[in-house]
């Protein structure tokens, strides 16, 4: 039986560890924040990061045969490089590899190395150089903090006018800098392979709903608020051809092995990167592994840089997910009180909760007294032959949740791909 570490809170914990339990392995979660333990609780031990600050101290009591990470901040942690030093197999490149996603700067450049067409984009260290930016080069930018990193000061701010940029860089946070890239519009799609063995597998193709109201209307939000996936091995729409299988001379150089994830524009006849993830995706990661027939033996072999063999579920092909967004989500708002959620009917699918704790009386969201932003409540992922056919079952179990003025996108999957191809 493998034994299994999930390093993560909420949705992504649940979703993770329920999974790796259903698939035989002894599943282990070491809660990385101090909010959305209740769904991995279900699954196995949990184990609090504040209460137990070194982690490879449980490690020695439980080995892992595998390591799943939420988020690319573990290496920053004291216990970070002793982890790598260990060689202990986790789903995540290491040292030099991750620049990929930390650092968004390398990565335009990286791309530019190899001839991938990129994004005009700018480095300010603050608000005076952002500003000679704007005057010198005037467009409409997508502003992102130069680190990629959960606690991040700056979180992605689309702007679609040079109007809407001079007024956001007046009053953004400075405190890493800004990093600006130009706007490139809303035909929006990503593609994850797995590297390893020194081959580029291709897996699926995803699209994420990021701004948080139906319309695509409201602030983009800290993780999606929706999306869609397929099952893509033959890279059907050439987003790993152009973009990612370029990079294999780097990707070879730093002995790159883990889940990779690139996100593009579509530009008339050809596909720009906006950004690459190391990671399996908060969001998609689940509807990934649920079309894997064998999803611990692919990851062990990916996480050991192992030759991989990927066998696909016949009957999964395509997934849907759909985020139950609670009291005042995304954005502040203080002092929320603890608002119960209810259950009508049977749930049918799978059902990941985020910010949410139980007791004798039922589940409630969790109060943060001030700490943080409205809730995210749960995950319903819905799954099938088809994207119509999974988003159909999320749809109707999604509705069985009831939670005060909470909410979810109605539109995930409608008016997709403008340019006439997609799922």
């Amino acid at each position: 039986m493998a034994r299994v570490w999930i390093l993560g809170v909420g949705s992504f914990a649940h979703a993770m560890a329920q999974i790796c339990r259903e698939d035989g392995a002894e599943v282990h979660t070491y809660l990385t924040r101090n909010y959305g333990h209740y769904g991995a609780s279900l699954c196995g031990e949990v184990y609090e990061a504040r209460r137990h600050p070194q982690l490879l101290t449980l490690f020695d009591k439980h080995p892992p045969d595998l390591v799943i990470p939420m988020s690319i901040d573990w290496q920053t942690q004291s216990w970070g490089p002793d982890l790598v030093q260990r060689g202990i197999p986790i789903l995540s490149p290491v040292k030099e590899a991750t620049r990929l996603e930390v650092d968004r700067d390398f990565a335009m450049r990286l791309c530019e190395q190899y001839g991938i067409p990129i994004p005009r984009s700018y480095y300010a260290r603050n608000r005076l150089e952002a500003e000679e930016i704007l005057r010198n080069d005037p467009r409409p930018y997508v502003l992102k903090n130069p680190i990629c990193s959960p606690f991040s000061p700056v979180h992605t701010i689309v702007c679609e006018t040079v109007e809407d940029t001079w007024g956001w860089i007046k009053c953004v946070d400075y405190a890493e800098g800004l990093f600006l890239q130009e706007y490139l519009g809303n035909v929006e799609a990503g593609h994850f392979v797995f590297v390893s063995n020194g081959e580029i597998i291709s897996q699926i193709s995803n699209q994420e709903y990021k701004r948080a109201f139906t319309g695509n209307m409201g602030p983009v939000a800290g993780a999606p608020l929706g999306g869609i996936v397929e099952q893509d091995p033959a890279d059907r729409y050439g987003l790993a051809k152009d973009l990612i299988h370029p990079l294999q001379p780097w990707l070879k150089k730093v002995n790159f092995h883990g889940p990779l994830q690139v996100t593009a524009m579509r530009q008339q006849d050809h596909w720009v990167p906006i950004e690459y993830n190391v990671r399996m995706g908060v969001t998609s990661g689940a509807l990934w592994l649920r079309m894997l027939e064998n999803p611990i033996k692919t990851l062990c072999e990916v996480a050991n840089n192992q030759a991989v063999k990927t066998k696909w579920r016949d009957s999964i092909q395509a997934g849907g997910t759909l985020t139950l967004a609670g009291y005042g989500y995304p954005y502040i708002v203080e002092d929320v009180p603890p608002l119960p959620v209810r259950i009508e009917g049977e749930i049918d699918c799978d059902l990941w909760w985020n910010e949410v704790r139980s007791d004798s009386l039922g589940i409630y969201t969790e109060s943060h007294k001030g700490l943080d932003k409205g809730h995210r409540i749960a995950d319903v992922n819905g799954l099938g032959k088809t994207v119509e056919e999974a988003l159909q079952s999320a749809y109707q179990n999604i509705s069985k949740l009831h939670c005060l003025h909470s909410y979810f996108r109605t539109d995930v999957g409608q008016a997709l791909w403008p340019i006439g191809v997609g799922f």
